[in-house]
């Protein structure tokens, strides 16, 4: 199964007062590898998010599997799991690196829609051409 990279170190900014990441951070970094997956894949897909396009978060999960503390090096892998005309399904799996192994930390998974802005509301649309075919590459099948 194909899946996009997002590699993170942990920062203490990220830690509560016991010295582990606090839960919603696990959210952040979903955000931050789907942003970079459109850097990458549909670059032109962020311009148009200033142009009535938007891509809103419908639903969000993640199951904590171990704790992750600062300066832990964190490779976060997302597959797609599921595409229709204008929702996406991703599926997160958090893996912490220590001494070229791999440990699972999390799972999570959220779903998208795309939708466009018209008179104040957002209406659903098709995911643009370039976007749907980035995503097509990454399903999981």
């Amino acid at each position: 199964m194909r899946a996009f990279e997002y590699r993170h170190t942990v920062g203490f900014e990220e830690t509560n007062l016991v010295g582990n990441v606090y839960f919603v951070n696990h959210l952040r970094w979903q955000g931050r590898c789907r942003e970079f997956f459109l850097r990458e894949h549909a670059p032109s897909t962020l311009s148009q998010l200033g142009l009535g396009l938007a891509l809103v978060t419908t639903r969000v999960a993640c199951d904590y599997l171990d704790e992750v503390r600062a300066f832990d090096e964190l490779l976060i892998l997302m597959r797609l799991g599921g595409l229709s005309p204008n929702r996406v399904t991703m599926r997160f799996d958090y893996l912490r690196l220590v001494h070229g192994q791999r440990e699972p930390v999390a799972r999570g998974e959220q779903e998208i829609a795309c939708m466009s802005r018209q008179g104040g509301r957002n209406e659903p649309t098709p995911f643009p051409a370039e976007l749907r075919a980035a995503l097509d590459a990454f399903v999981v099948r």
